[in-house]
C-alpha cells in the first residue's frame, strides 16, 4: 500500500465579524470581543425574535474595487469574503503564479447555500421587478451553491481540482478533509480550501422555524444571547465570513522554504443515520473513533477541543455528552466554543474557528467560551474553559463540526515539529 503523504498548512486567511485577518480576529477574541448585534438593515423587526440578531462582516475599504471588474462582477458577498481570505492565505504561503496555475494545485471551498442574498434578489426581480428579462446575466453566477469555489478559482486561475462541498455547518471541514485526502493520495500537491458564508434574514429566520434560533430564550441583549454550553442557552445566532487555508504536501512545502503553521494528522466524517434535526452523541463518538484511527494516535495526545457548540439546547448537550463519553468523565481536554463571540458562521465555521485555534496553539493559550458562566444540565464532567484566557502548552487541537442532516466532521491538527 502506498504510504500516505503528510499534509501541512502553509497559509491561513480570515474574514470574520471580528476582523479581516487572523491577527485581528485573535486580538478581538483575547479582548472578549463580541460582534453580535441587532440587524437594523433587515427592516421591520419583532424585538422578541432573535432572528434579527446577527454578526456581520465589514470588508476593508476599497477591497471590492481592488478586484478587476471581470472578476468581481460574478461575486456576491460570499465570494468576496472567500476571495479576500484566499488572497491572504496564498500571499502568506508565498505561492507564485506558476504554483497557482499548476494542475497540481486545486481549490475546494464549501458553504451552506451559496449566494443567499443573490438568490433572494433574483426572486424579487423575477416576481416583483419586471421579470426574468430584468435580471443580470451574472445573477446565476452569484447564486449557485459553488459560487465561492469557482469565483476564487477563477480569480487565482486554478487549473487543478475544483470542488464545493455543501454540507451546511460541516462544509469547511469537509473541504479541509477532501484537500488532505487528495494530497495524501498524491493527486494534488497544494489545495486552497475552507468555507465561506454570508448572513441573510432568510437563513437566520429558518432556524427560528425549526426551533434552533433565539426565540426560545428570554435573553434579549445581542451580546449575551449566544451562550454555548450554558444553562441559559436558547439557540444559535448566525454570523458570516470565510476561513481559507493553503494545505500542502510536506516535501513540496519544505522545498519552497514555506512557513508551516500546523500539520493535519487526522480527518473523519460520518452520518448519524437516525435523524436530521438534532445532534446524536453516539454518532459523534463514532466520528471521534474514526478520527483517531485515521490519525494513528491515542486520544490522550489532544491538548484542546475547539467545540462546534452553537448554543442550541440539544446540540451542545450531544457534543458535551460525546466528549465526556469518549475521553472519560473528568478527564477531558480543555474545551471551548467561539460562537459566543461571532455567532455561527455555518459553512465557514470549521476553518474560521480552526484558524483561531491555530493562533491559540502558537501562543499556548486558550480562549474561553464567551457567556458561559454555568454549564447546562447534562454538560457536566467536561473541562470547559471559562472566565479568562488560560495558559497551556498546546501541541494537538481537535476541531469539531456538526451539521443538520446528521453529518459529523472532525479534524486533528498538530504543531509542526519537523
Amino acid at each position: 500500500m502506498m504510504k500516505q503523504r503528510r499534509c501541512v498548512i502553509t497559509g491561513i486567511g480570515v474574514v470574520s465579524p471580528l476582523g479581516n485577518s487572523r491577527a485581528e480576529l485573535y486580538a478581538a477574541l483575547r479582548d472578549s470581543g463580541c460582534a453580535i448585534r441587532t440587524m437594523e438593515e433587515w427592516g421591520e423587526q419583532d424585538m422578541n425574535s432573535g432572528a434579527f440578531y446577527g454578526a456581520p462582516v465589514v470588508l476593508p475599504d476599497g477591497f471590492v474595487k481592488s478586484l478587476p471588474r471581470a472578476i468581481r462582477r460574478s461575486m456576491s458577498s460570499i465570494s468576496l469574503y472567500a476571495a479576500s481570505a484566499a488572497l491572504q492565505a496564498t500571499g502568506e504561503a508565498g505561492l507564485t503564479e506558476a504554483d497557482l496555475t499548476s494542475p497540481r494545485t486545486g481549490c475546494i471551498i464549501g458553504s451552506t447555500m451559496g449566494g443567499t442574498t443573490a438568490i433572494a434578489e433574483a426572486f424579487k426581480i423575477v416576481n416583483f421587478g419586471g421579470g426574468v428579462e430584468n435580471m443580470s446575466s451574472m445573477q446565476f453566477f452569484k447564486s449557485v451553491s459553488h459560487t465561492a469555489a469557482y469565483n476564487v478559482s477563477h480569480m487565482l486561475n486554478i487549473r487543478g481540482v475544483v470542488q464545493a462541498p455543501c454540507a451546511a455547518c460541516a462544509s469547511a471541514l469537509h473541504s479541509l478533509g477532501l484537500a488532505r485526502d487528495l494530497i495524501s493520495m498524491g493527486r494534488q500537491d497544494v489545495v486552497i480550501c475552507g468555507g465561506a458564508e454570508e448572513l441573510a434574514p432568510e437563513v437566520s429566520g429558518s432556524f427560528e422555524v425549526i426551533y434552533a434560533g433565539m426565540s426560545s430564550t428570554r435573553i434579549r441583549d445581542p451580546k449575551l444571547c449566544s451562550r454555548p454550553f450554558d444553562a441559559a442557552r436558547g439557540g444559535l445566532v448566525c454570523g458570516e465570513g470565510a476561513g481559507i487555508f493553503v494545505v500542502e504536501e510536506l516535501e513540496h512545502a519544505l522545498a519552497r522554504n514555506a512557513k508551516i503553521y500546523g500539520e493535519i494528522i487526522g480527518y473523519a466524517t460520518c452520518g448519524c443515520g437516525t435523524q436530521i434535526s438534532q445532534s446524536d452523541a453516539a454518532s459523534v463518538v463514532q466520528c471521534f473513533e474514526m478520527l483517531f484511527d485515521d490519525a494513528g494516535v491515542s486520544p490522550d495526545v489532544v491538548d484542546y477541543v475547539n467545540a462546534h457548540a452553537t448554543s442550541t439546547v440539544q446540540g451542545d448537550l450531544a457534543e458535551a455528552t460525546a466528549i465526556r463519553e469518549f475521553f472519560g468523565e473528568g478527564n477531558t481536554p480543555p474545551v471551548s466554543s467561539l460562537k459566543g463571540h461571532f455567532g455561527h458562521t455555518l459553512g465557514a465555521s470549521g476553518t474560521l474557528e480552526l484558524a483561531a485555534a491555530i493562533s491559540m496553539m502558537e501562543n499556548n493559550e486558550l480562549i474561553p467560551t464567551l457567556n458561559l458562566s454555568e454549564p447546562g444540565e447534562g454538560c457536566h464532567g467536561v473541562d470547559f474553559v471559562m472566565g479568562g484566557v488560560r495558559k497551556k502548552q498546546i501541541d494537538v487541537v481537535l476541531k469539531n463540526s456538526f451539521a443538520f442532516g446528521g453529518i459529523n466532521a472532525a479534524v486533528l491538527c498538530k504543531r509542526f515539529n519537523g
